[in-house]
């Protein structure tokens, strides 16, 4: 049912979304002004849109073949989504050249620890070491990059940054990691091969494309707003034409 419902309408309007902002994107030209935007755009577009529904159709949902290229893509687009977090950190660090450095030393290091603590837990599991390594990384890397989207929207808040549309990307993407990680907490304090860990593996399917809907219409409204006229107030106006004389008291 639920594999029914997602063929149906609601995967094709997510898939809309993703190929309406980057054609937006593109036709506004701001693909030179947001460049990580736009590859993640369209990674998710060739590998949701187009390579998941091929291999849906050609091998069917309960098949191997799918379960491997969905959770290798899966890998993909976390990754992807990883290297975007970092971006937006050295955009948010443009106007201090000094934090920067220190951040990229920081991301990277974090990287290479989620790499290991996933390799870690395969000492627990050797059945099936190649999936078992895939999902726990993609779970790690998913609460890394909340944890690291929060961070950053606490740092934007310290260092006040006028950077509007980039505090909008970060709540887009903020509701993108938090849906998925989530569920992947359900279904890691859920005992394998039992109803409720099925129903959560189920719940998977509806969480994802919600979220990433609810990140694409953030992401709209940011990059398709106006920027806003900041109105100086009539007393504060008066002032500088009193000093230069152009009006007599």
């Amino acid at each position: 049912m639920i594999s029914n419902f997602l063929d149906s309408g609601f995967y094709y309007i997510v898939q809309g979304m993703v190929l309406g902002l980057l054609i937006f994107l593109i036709y506004k030209r701001l693909w030179k002004r947001l460049p990580s935007v736009t590859g993640y755009l369209f990674a998710l577009l060739l590998i949701d849109g187009v390579g998941r529904r091929y291999v849906f159709y050609h091998y069917g949902v309960a098949s191997h073949e799918y379960a491997y290229f969905y959770w290798l893509t899966d890998a993909a687009l976390a990754l992807g989504a990883f290297l975007l977090i970092c971006t937006f950190f050295q955009r948010a660090c443009a106007k201090d050249t000094k934090l920067w450095p220190f951040l990229r030393l920081f991301l990277v290091f974090v990287f290479f620890l989620v790499v290991g603590i996933s390799a870690l837990a395969l000492s627990q599991n050797y059945a099936n070491l190649f999936t078992r390594f895939i999902y726990e990384f993609n779970q790690n890397l998913y609460f890394t990059c909340l944890v690291l989207n929060t961070l950053l929207y606490v740092m934007m808040q310290q260092i006040e940054t006028a950077d509007d549309e980039l505090n909008l990307l970060v709540c887009g993407l903020g509701l993108q990691f938090a849906g998925p990680a989530a569920n992947f907490a359900l279904m890691f304090l859920t005992p394998d091969h039992t109803p409720a860990y099925e129903y959560a593996k189920l719940l998977f399917g509806f969480v994802g494309p919600l979220c990433t809907l609810g990140m694409l219409l953030t992401w709209f409204y940011a990059v398709s707003r106006l920027p806003k006229t900041v109105r100086v107030p009539a007393s504060k106006q008066l002032v500088p034409a009193m000093a230069a004389g152009r009006i007599e008291v």
